[in-house]
């Protein structure tokens, strides 16, 4: 490999080495980003070059015009007239080779891998139903369709069941003085499927001459060797095997239902007047990528943006993180206006997050008497709360706490994370991420 390979592979890996993605989730500017396009920086790395020594100042060959200064690059060719704009003008357009670009889905799929998360989302809404493999059974259908394996081991466990060691119960018969019903009874003793009728056509086909070759039972089964179904059926095969109407069955697909993945996530944050600038751009960094993780987990992803100080009212989402009042916190009026955007969300069509952010702060019994038993009435995949206090709790922010209190560290389906700085983002994002269990489609 030469030296311009060289350069050219190192290139290419200085450009591909992007930002670490929890590094740009921390600290990293997510304002460059959109919804459906990740832009994260690329680290740019510095080629390497060969400069003339300070030590070589003359040298055969060199002349005095455009002789090389000590420190100049070799090798790289000198801006001429008419390069680059015209005029000489410095160009206007930014170079793309600055950002990684990757689309919500491979976002996605990186997280769960940085932060070990298993999300499976489930489908809800049927948008097709189509035929799947034959593995459901019916007792009616066309021939082409018959189960014949399946018929087979039926009969054959059939014939298992009803055969018996007939030679034997044919010496029996033999015994002096022993009677049909003497047979019969002892073939009852051992669970023989014999019938009498059988047994009695057995005992009249015996010789008249070999009639009393035994003197009892006992003697019998001491001198005669007994042969069990399965040894007689490898010795002799199988003729037939007895079928019945009732054991055939006839191949069905089964029905599969192709389901979309709905989601619709409902963002919600406290924007009154103890939300200061940094609280504002915790929030904004921890819900953010929740919104691009989902977006990249679901077929249809509806995103919701609701703010609230002592009222709620919905907003966009270019506002959502920089609005500020300076009104009172009242959290349930924010739950109350969420419950009434997602009744255009079905439950039974779609998957529901609700997400929301502040500094813990609420009017006297709010937490415990109005939001605590609207979150409980709002169906939901998953409901969380985000804590951002970056010099700590303060001594009026209880609204996180008693939602651990009353939903507890373990539940599957409510999330509480506590941000004080960028260090703390991915925590609470795998916090709430993996807290979601298994849900009820």
């Amino acid at each position: 490999m030469g030296l311009r390979d060289d350069l050219e592979r190192f290139r290419e890996v200085g450009e591909k080495r992007r930002e670490d993605l929890a590094d740009f989730i921390q600290y990293g500017d997510l304002g460059q980003s959109r919804p459906g396009e990740i832009k994260i920086p690329v680290k740019i790395v510095s080629l390497p070059e060969f400069e003339y020594d300070q030590r070589d100042m003359g040298g055969v060959g060199q002349g005095e015009d455009g002789t090389p200064q000590p420190g100049q690059p070799v090798g790289e060719p000198q801006p001429q007239p008419g390069d680059g704009d015209e005029d000489g003008e410095p160009g206007e357009e930014g170079g793309e080779h600055e950002y990684y670009e990757m689309d919500p889905e491979e976002f996605a799929e990186e997280l769960d891998e940085e932060l070990g998360l298993d999300l499976d989302p489930k489908g809800k809404k049927v948008i097709e139903e189509k035929e799947g493999p034959y593995t459901d059974l019916t007792r009616t259908g066309p021939n082409s369709t018959l189960d014949f394996e399946r018929m087979f081991k039926e009969g054959l466990k059939r014939k298992l069941a009803m055969d018996f060691d007939e030679d034997f119960l044919r010496e029996l018969c033999k015994v002096e003085g022993i009677a049909p019903r003497e047979v019969f009874e002892w073939a009852r003793g051992e669970n023989l499927p014999v019938s009498m009728a059988w047994i009695e056509e057995a005992y009249d086909a015996i010789p008249d001459d070999e009639r009393g070759t035994w003197d009892s039972i006992e003697e019998v089964e001491n001198n005669v060797e007994r042969e069990d179904v399965q040894q007689k059926i490898r010795r002799e095969g199988i003729d037939h095997v007895p079928f019945r109407r009732e054991d055939e069955r006839y191949r069905h697909p089964e029905i599969i239902e192709e389901k979309e993945k709905n989601v619709v996530v409902v963002n919600i944050r406290d924007v009154s007047g103890s939300m200061r600038e940094k609280k504002r751009e915790l929030v904004e960094r921890t819900f953010t990528p929740l919104d691009w993780y989902l977006q990249g987990k679901y077929d249809n992803a509806e995103f919701v943006y609701i703010a609230h100080d002592a009222d709620a009212w919905e907003v966009e989402r270019d506002e959502f993180f920089g609005i500020r009042s300076g009104g009172g916190t009242k959290i349930s009026s924010a739950y109350e206006l969420a419950a009434e955007l997602l009744e255009e969300y079905p439950w039974s069509d779609w998957n529901r997050y609700v997400f929301a952010a502040g500094d813990s702060e609420n009017s006297s019994n709010d937490t415990e008497e109005r939001v605590i038993p609207m979150m409980e009435e709002i169906d939901a995949n998953l409901h969380a709360y985000v804590e951002t206090q970056p010099s700590g709790n303060a001594i009026n922010a209880t609204h996180a706490e008693e939602l651990e209190r009353h939903f507890g560290t373990d539940a599957d389906d409510v999330a509480v994370a506590y941000v004080n700085d960028e260090n703390d983002v991915t925590d609470a994002i795998y916090e709430i991420l993996s807290t979601e269990g298994e849900t009820d489609e």
